[in-house]
């Protein structure tokens, strides 16, 4: 499976819960949030300034590893 920017927080833990420790490192704090429900990882990013597409590769290439 692949993420991209267009699935919300929610979405993208349901693939697999260790992407939490990726968004966590990332400066992303709020993963219990009611936002992160109907966010999605594009919109968190320009919250928290962080760079979505660099974030939605590392995720991915977790993703890949494994």
């Amino acid at each position: 499976m692949e993420i991209n920017k267009n699935m919300t927080i929610t979405e993208i833990l349901r693939a697999d819960e260790g992407i939490a420790d990726i968004l966590m490192e990332s400066g992303m704090h709020c993963l219990g949030c009611v936002m992160a429900h109907g966010e999605d990882l594009g919109q968190a990013c320009a919250v928290h300034g962080i760079d979505a597409d660099a974030l939605e590769a590392k995720i991915n290439a977790y993703l890949a590893a494994k």
